[in-house]
């Protein structure tokens, strides 16, 4: 074997140092939106569970991060500062980084139907700052459209087919005619839908309905799936739960259930999970084992008023005529901000997998107004729960939500 020259091994050496670099440079991106989404979803599953008390509730607080880190490229200030703060970046270049590994990390997940979708909608004899419409086409994969807000029916129809269009017929009228008029200027809509199948699907001959306490004084018949397997497993003395998680096809997403110890430990869960290092702590503590599975046949549909989460998780200045600063938005120097802000989700639980999808609109305004030997556990979820639906790829989570009933 012929020897190499000393440049050919410096060579070598360069190229490795800069694989080594890409590596370490794209393991800092995802730990920043891992971190990020965790802390945002644990606030924003807090507000939603607010907004319904008593229900079960459905959420996708990861595609809420899209819009509002569109939106903190489009701003300055004050605004853009809070927005940085909530989205858990420490400057533009940072969400510009993460934000374009996400939309192509995204693309990327096997074996389950995962799309990501964004579109700004200007009004009519409007542009978009050629600056920002740039960097939304780069960063996020967002699509730009001109419509006539004044006609406020047909403006809605166009936004709410796109949206349909986006999460496979499963979020309908995300945009009401009302939220619209000739004070609009610009909507910004995104979009998230999922479908999987189980690794390991349940037999639905083995689905039979059994008792689900709502309550210490309150119980209804739900259809309950049943399976045997080896799956990731955990106890919590912390969080006063057992985990279990079901991966899908491809074993790049999984779904997690976290289920309190008793019938009325839903609050207390909440609560703790207000702090992410406590879930991850338990996740991290999970081990593969055999498992009697018993979970119930479940669909939710959830719509949030995002602009009272935000605003009471600290996103109030953009929502503010007198404070929000999104100059970077449009072409036009008019002073907008955001007058209305909502998401649609929706998941179904079933014997084949899950499916799950999730709207968000923010309409701008301008200022006219393995083998083993342990026995079996069972996890028999027939009480109140916790769910999340996670990407594997990226570590974070996509949909979480709270079961009580149906």
């Amino acid at each position: 074997m012929p020897r190499r020259s000393w440049s050919e091994k410096l060579f070598g050496y360069r190229r490795t140092t800069l694989f080594a670099v890409m590596a370490a440079v794209k393991s800092d991106t995802n730990e920043l939106l891992k971190h990020a989404n965790q802390k945002f979803t644990a606030k924003m599953l807090s507000e939603v569970v607010k907004q319904n008390p008593q229900k079960s509730v459905v959420l996708s607080a990861f595609s809420v991060l899209t819009p509002l880190a569109q939106l903190s490229l489009a701003s300055e200030g004050a605004s853009h500062d809070e927005l940085l703060n909530a989205i858990g970046m420490p400057n533009d270049n940072s969400t510009k980084e993460v934000f374009t590994s996400l939309t192509k990390d995204v693309s990327k997940i096997q074996g389950v139907e995962l799309k990501l979708a964004s579109k700004v909608y200007v009004a009519a004899n409007y542009e978009l700052n050629e600056q920002f419409q740039a960097t939304t086409k780069k960063v996020f994969n967002s699509e730009v459209q001109n419509v006539n807000f004044v006609k406020n029916l047909e403006a809605a129809k166009t936004i709410n087919t796109w949206v349909e269009d986006q999460t496979n017929k499963r979020i309908k009228d995300l945009v009401e005619p009302s939220e619209l008029d000739g004070s609009t200027r610009a909507v910004l809509v995104n979009a998230i839908y999922f479908k999987g199948s189980w690794l390991e699907k349940f037999d639905p001959k083995l689905t039979q309905n059994k008792k689900f306490q709502v309550s210490k004084d309150k119980s209804v018949d739900l259809p309950f799936m049943y399976k045997n397997k080896n799956f990731k497993y955990g106890e919590s003395q912390e969080l006063n739960a057992q985990l279990l998680e079901l991966p899908y096809q491809g074993e790049e997403a999984s779904f997690l259930v976290v289920l309190p110890r008793e019938v009325d430990g839903l609050a207390a869960l909440e609560e703790k999970l207000k702090d992410p290092t406590v879930l991850q702590k338990a996740i991290d503590n999970m081990s593969p084992q055999e498992v009697n599975v018993y979970l119930p046949k479940f669909k939710i549909e959830t719509t949030t008023d995002l602009k009272q989460a935000l605003e009471n998780m600290d996103v109030k200045k953009v929502f503010d005529a007198s404070q929000a600063k999104l100059t970077g938005l449009l072409k036009s120097p008019e002073t907008l901000f955001i007058s209305a802000a909502k998401q649609k989700a929706f998941i179904e639980v079933n014997e084949e997998g899950a499916e799950a999808a999730a709207a968000n609109g923010a309409v701008a305004s301008v200022l006219s107004m393995v083998i083993h030997t342990r026995p079996p556990v069972n996890f028999i979820a027939n009480r109140p729960f916790y769910f999340e639906m996670s990407s594997r790829r990226t570590n974070t989570s996509l949909f979480n939500g709270v079961f009580i009933q149906q």
